[in-house]
């Protein structure tokens, strides 16, 4: 099953699509994370480079956890 990964153009978040509820596009963070909606017209394609550093992002943060 292939991911499909957008840019949230409002504030540049990368998020996985998860699906479309009520008109808008369901992001949830790489790695994980809670879910937001995000109007159609403010989705974009999400570069690889882009995607790879929030994997990166998120793994540094869980490594800092106690």
């Amino acid at each position: 099953m292939s991911r499909e990964y957008a840019v949230d153009l409002r504030d540049g978040r990368v998020g996985q699509v998860m699906g479309r509820e009520g008109g808008y596009v369901q992001l949830r963070p790489v790695g994980g994370g809670r879910e937001w909606d995000c109007p159609p017209e403010a989705v974009g394609e999400a570069p690889v480079g882009e995607v790879l550093r929030a994997r990166v992002r998120r793994l540094n943060w869980e490594g800092r956890l106690p």
